[in-house]
């Protein structure tokens, strides 16, 4: 008789959320496929689970798999675990997910904490449906993508991004969606926990003031909207030709120019466009 796969949910931070459910299955089956082993142990020995521990992780995933079949065909039971959160979900698991379907091998998933579904459920958005778009892309041919499509297709998304880059992304966000609404979460369930909520110039700002900002793991809700069409024609113009333009002629600086343009109805623009008009022609410069 075949053994069972069991798709283990684990905490994203504090351990409290980890069900009994989940440490019972741990508790109980043959082997637990884990993303990193010595990540896994801090939970391991925290709920006394003694159950053999083997190596899962995105590099010998599609090796690795051909030997955690074997084992199921055999009879044991297996539990696949990430580092955080439900396996996955950007993160290992889905070959051996597959290959054991394929197999007549039953999965059961063992529900738990998820970041993106944390995330989405405290951004205070109307959420009838949202896109999972995994790690915000590195690529510039990615990000062009990336930014056209939430663009053109108004509605929630959701991205995860590490400390390292999360300053670089929002400054992405400001240039190209200045005019989208964020929640932006940071280490949640941790002690340090961090909520950003506010338009990416609003964000970009306090993660610039926040000595702290390239600390934990971040999830980004981003919610799109239908801009009027009148406004879609104005920023066809050249926002950054204005700023320059106002600051020639008024004698001004960048900032003062900003705040000029946004509180002149003449212009039709949002001061979250002049803001990432003028990240723009700071980019020009250091060219």
């Amino acid at each position: 008789m075949n053994g069972k796969l069991y798709i283990v949910a684990t905490p994203i931070g504090n351990l409290g959320d980890m069900t009994q459910r989940a440490v019972d299955i741990l508790r109980e089956c043959d082997i637990i496929a884990a993303e990193d082993t010595q990540n896994s142990m801090t939970i391991l020995t925290k709920f006394e689970i003694k159950s053999k521990l083997v190596s899962n992780h995105k590099f010998n995933e599609a090796n690795s798999s051909g030997y955690f079949i074997r084992e199921l065909l055999n009879g044991r039971n297996i539990a696949i675990i990430s580092d955080a959160g439900t396996p996955c979900i950007s993160d290992p698991g889905y070959i051996l997910v597959r290959k054991a379907s394929e197999n007549n091998i039953d999965v059961i998933g063992i529900p738990g904490a998820c970041a993106a579904v944390t995330a989405v459920s405290i951004s205070g958005f109307d959420v009838k449906s949202f896109v999972f778009e995994g790690f915000f892309p590195r690529e510039n041919s990615e990000i062009k993508k990336i930014t056209q499509k939430l663009k053109n297709n108004p509605g929630i998304s959701i991205f995860y991004e590490s400390p390292k880059r999360i300053i670089k992304t929002f400054e992405i966000f400001a240039e190209n969606l200045p005019d989208c609404n964020i929640c932006l979460c940071n280490d949640l369930t941790k002690k340090f926990e961090k909520i950003y909520r506010g338009s990416p110039v609003e964000i970009l700002r306090e993660l610039e003031a926040n000595p702290s900002a390239e600390k934990g793991e971040y999830t980004i809700v981003a919610e799109t909207v239908d801009r009027p069409q009148s406004q879609i024609q104005s920023t066809s113009q050249s926002i950054e030709s204005v700023i320059v333009d106002v600051m020639i002629k008024q004698k001004c600086t960048v900032k003062d120019a900003i705040n000029y343009i946004a509180s002149d109805s003449l212009y039709n623009f949002s001061k979250n466009e002049v803001y990432a008009a003028s990240l723009n022609i700071k980019k020009m410069f250091e060219k």
